[in-house]
């Protein structure tokens, strides 16, 4: 079986829903997130997931993307690691795009113009790569919970295009997306999946 990554953007929190840039600060989740990641857990436990078994685990260490992961029950096989952390986002930690233009330009686009004081996009796209070289690494799944922005260059990577077309892959809190294989080449399989958030009574 070739290499998959199976990605899970971390539920909501506060500032994820006001849209404020959130980078290393510790937000929790909302209880809504809470119920977001058990809704995943669900999900991967049945068919045709099957709790992925031989599935590696690891997560950012931040407690939004950590308790996305334990509530969704990996928690006991997931691994901590810096690579999965989101963007440093510098200046503009905690600012939303509208309070960010205000300073930079009306004009300003994360993915082209980048941040103050925080990480290039480049450096992103470096960690991104590395997960990639790591889930490339052995014949199994990888399951990662992490965050917007890094899981979106991270899908740009795995296709091999440059960091700046994560611009083009929207990914909403809560969601799972997986990248696979096409005919031997690099591909998105699912992008952005909310199936289990969508279900009526979620």
């Amino acid at each position: 079986m070739a290499a998959r990554i199976l990605a899970v953007r971390h539920g909501q929190t506060a500032w994820s829903r006001s849209g404020r840039h959130t980078g290393r600060t510790d937000v929790p989740l909302l209880e809504e997130g809470r119920g977001m990641a058990e809704a995943l857990g669900e999900r991967l436990r049945g068919a045709p997931w099957d709790g992925l078994p031989d599935a590696e685990v690891r997560t950012s260490p931040l407690s939004r993307a950590r308790e996305t992961c334990d509530l969704a029950g990996f928690g006991d096989r997931a691994a901590d690691w810096d690579a999965l952390l989101e963007w440093d986002y510098g200046t503009y930690e905690g600012l939303t795009p509208a309070g960010i233009k205000e300073r930079a330009g009306q004009d300003w686009l994360i993915w082209r113009d980048g941040v103050v004081d925080g990480e290039r996009l480049e450096q992103v796209a470096a960690r991104a790569d590395e997960v990639v070289a790591w889930a490339r690494s052995a014949e199994r799944d990888v399951l990662v919970f992490a965050h917007g922005h890094l899981l979106r260059v991270l899908g740009a990577r795995w296709l091999g295009l440059d960091p700046s077309f994560a611009a083009r892959l929207r990914l909403d809190a809560g969601a799972l997306s997986v990248l696979g294989w096409a005919y031997g080449e690099p591909a998105v399989e699912s992008w952005n999946d909310r199936g289990h958030l969508d279900l009526p009574g979620r």
